[in-house]
């Protein structure tokens, strides 16, 4: 007959096989589970991070559109923060999420501090976008160390410093948003060792100086913008009648070239080249082409606006404050 046991006794053994099996039965693997509560905790302990509870699995019980895991091996394999409000830091615990494949922070309006340096051990990460946030500093040299990042998106930041020559050296990338931060300097000349597989570039609203390289040659882009910096000198070479580029944003900068001589690929739908030093006239055929976006304002262009087509999507502010533009919707041309 075996001994009766007392009850408090009795009750510790119960808990802690409860204990035991919820444990064995839990999804999460604990590292990442730990890392993900030290975030939790840079971050405030956001209401908008209710469910990430302790007691619960992070892989079935916490919000699916903020994790999800790796049904083969139970590791997060993506993590996304979106509007949360309190924010503070991303904590060096981010690179605990050591099987992490995509990073999407968005419209974190609070998060403050510089991208932490232990993101460098996230090697399996594809998909890397901290975008409409407070970070700040320098955009990191070791990103170009992580060769399995396709797509990045870094806009809309505080981020300061020159463009790291090392993204080049990301022969799978096929997309980059580095747009509206304070970054200055020159677009780097290793960006030519990305094309082709780089089909959207967006460095526009920043800072930056210098010439556009001249490895962009023959390059086509879904969507190359380069807006609202200082970049100068001649980009005639970012056109061509083999060129299969879509989209074109190159306003505000300091280009010079003559638009006379311009040939276009059957693609490009939109173009704004407003608020530079262009000049020449308006190339033949110009309005038998789909235009979808256009603006040349602001420039030093003369002649006749090109008629019928396309043109008459455009208003008088596409050519206002050229040198000599004439014809509708700007005033009759002088005979």
């Amino acid at each position: 007959m075996l001994p009766k046991m007392k009850p408090s006794l009795l009750y510790t053994l119960s808990f802690t096989l409860f204990f035991l099996s919820t444990a064995l039965s839990e999804r999460c693997n604990p590292n990442d589970k730990n890392a993900l509560l030290e975030i939790k905790k840079g971050l405030g302990n956001p209401n908008d991070l209710i469910s990430w509870d302790p007691k619960t699995d992070c892989c079935d019980d916490w919000a699916k559109d903020t994790l999800s895991c790796d049904d083969d091996t139970n590791r997060v394999n993506s993590l996304s923060l979106t509007k949360i409000e309190d924010a503070g830091h991303l904590l060096p615990a981010i690179g605990d999420l050591l099987y992490l494949k995509q990073l999407d922070i968005t419209k974190v309006r609070n998060l403050s501090g510089p991208i932490p340096p232990t993101i460098a051990k996230l090697t399996y990460l594809r998909l890397l976008k901290i975008t409409q946030t407070n970070i700040s500093g320098p955009i990191p040299e070791f990103l170009g160390e992580m060769k399995n990042l396709t797509y990045i998106n870094l806009s809309e930041n505080n981020l300061i410093g020159t463009i790291p020559p090392a993204l080049g050296q990301l022969s799978n990338l096929f997309y980059l948003r580095l747009d509206r931060n304070k970054l200055t300097g020159p677009i780097p000349e290793s960006f030519g060792k990305l094309g082709p597989k780089l089909e959207f570039l967006y460095l526009g609203g920043n800072k930056l100086s210098g010439v556009v390289p001249s490895s962009f040659t023959s390059w086509s882009f879904e969507t190359l913008d380069l807006s609202a910096n200082k970049l100068e000198g001649d980009i005639s070479f970012l056109f061509g009648k083999d060129s299969n580029t879509f989209q074109l944003y190159l306003s505000r900068n300091k280009f010079e070239f003559d638009f006379s001589k311009l040939k276009f690929g059957k693609k490009l739908v939109s173009l704004k080249l407003n608020h530079n030093n262009i000049y020449g006239g308006f190339p033949s055929g110009f309005e038998k082409r789909p235009w979808q976006e256009f603006n040349v304002s602001y420039n030093n262009l003369c002649g006749k606006i090109p008629q019928g087509g396309y043109m008459i999507r455009f208003d008088l502010y596409s050519y206002v404050h050229n040198k000599c533009l004439c014809d509708s919707p700007l005033p009759p041309c002088k005979m």
